[in-house]
């Protein structure tokens, strides 16, 4: 997420191809790797299930008609996040893994938000800051904190209904507590304060469904049956329906630089960005959708992977790394087939296809792909 004041940059580029099956310039290339991961951000998390979960991985023959009859698909197999600086001065970005998070709710309130999901959902989440990272890591530490709280103020299962009404009243919440921090602080910082937002995109991950919800520029998407299904829609000010929204509030989009809200923000929704109420809006769009024994994996990122790679390529590096044939094709640069081996890979992609933002990805493996090690790797060719 980019602002038009303040977004500092360092002068960094390389550009690096990788063709299937060369060994030319590998070692290099690892270590160039390893240096990006270091130089310009952190790997956030990574984690695998215990393996009594892992075992009721979904087989090929499985389908949403499966799950329709009681077949309960694993929350997820594994995940891994990459959060990197890359070339931004600061770093803004913020991610959140949360495993069963519905656990510590209240007693009162029925187990688990999905139907027959035993309270094993669990929560994922990209948020991109802009203007500083404050509102971004306040979302990090109260979103799913919140949530957990308003399905357990719903009491019983809420259903696809229900995630919708408690994902759109913890957006609200948490926006409120930002806003309302940024109004309770003094002179220069609160000026500060009040130009400060972060996108948000969560996604709450069930045996049964997949609940998304976005506001702003992060994206999440599906790999089902190696296609790639967007869960989320940008929300960008040149959108129709966001143009208008912004229009009717007495907000004006600016064609400088890009589309921006007043001639500032590129995205149409966010939380906080107290300056630009009621323009901006924190109210989510929230997609549900049900499990199939299809599903991939999911991913989420910040729009400094999606300003360069678009859905099909991420996903289908993503893919190449989970059956292992990016590593057999690149052992010396590719290190494993792993989520977070994943994530990585395409945190490095978008570095190296000159990404100008921070670049947060977060893998979650929906279920085991079967190796296709000895196939040609991802297409050909990759450009890294």
């Amino acid at each position: 997420m980019r602002q038009a004041v303040g977004a500092g940059e360092e002068g960094l580029s390389r550009k690096v191809v990788v063709a299937a099956g060369e060994a030319d310039g590998a070692t290099a290339a690892r270590r160039r790797r390893r240096l990006e991961l270091r130089r310009h951000g952190r790997k956030v998390a990574s984690g695998e299930d215990e393996p009594a979960r892992m075992a009721a991985d979904g087989s090929e023959s499985e389908s949403s008609a499966d799950v329709g009859r009681g077949i309960w698909l694993p929350a997820c197999l594994s995940h891994g996040a990459v959060s990197v600086i890359g070339r931004r001065r600061e770093m803004e970005d913020a991610v959140a893994v949360e495993r069963t998070f519905l656990a510590s709710s209240s007693p009162d309130a029925c187990v688990g938000g999905d139907e027959g999901g035993r309270g094993e959902e669990d929560f994922f989440a990209v948020y991109d800051g802009h203007g500083g990272a404050r509102v971004a890591e306040a979302c990090r530490e109260r979103m799913h904190v919140v949530l957990a709280e308003e399905v357990a103020r719903l009491r019983c299962r809420p259903g696809a209904r229900g995630w919708k009404e408690a994902l759109e009243a913890s957006f609200a919440r948490v926006d409120g507590e930002v806003v309302a921090g940024a109004g309770a602080d003094a002179g220069d910082e609160e000026s500060r304060s009040r130009t400060v937002g972060s996108t948000a995109v969560v996604a709450v991950v069930g045996r049964r469904r997949i609940v998304v919800a976005n506001c702003g520029d992060s994206r999440a998407v599906l790999s089902r049956g190696g296609v790639a299904v967007p869960l989320s829609t940008d929300h960008k000010p040149d959108r129709p329906d966001e143009l208008q929204r912004v229009e009717a509030a007495g907000g004006r989009v600016i064609n400088w630089n890009g589309s921006r809200v007043l001639g500032v923000l590129s995205t149409s929704r966010s939380i906080g960005d107290y300056y630009l109420k009621p323009y901006v809006s924190a109210e989510p769009e929230v997609t549900a959708v049900e499990r199939t024994g299809k599903d991939e994996f999911l991913l989420l990122a910040s729009d400094g992977l999606w300003d360069v790679v678009s859905n099909d390529e991420a996903c289908r590096v993503a893919r190449s790394c989970l059956t292992g044939r990016a590593a057999a094709a690149f052992p010396e640069s590719v290190s494993g087939r792993s989520a977070a081996d994943a994530a990585a890979l395409l945190a490095e992609l978008a570095i190296t296809r000159g990404s100008k933002d921070n670049i947060s990805v977060v893998v979650v493996e929906l279920k085991r792909l079967k190796s296709r090690v000895g196939r040609r790797a991802i297409g050909g060719e990759v450009q890294l």
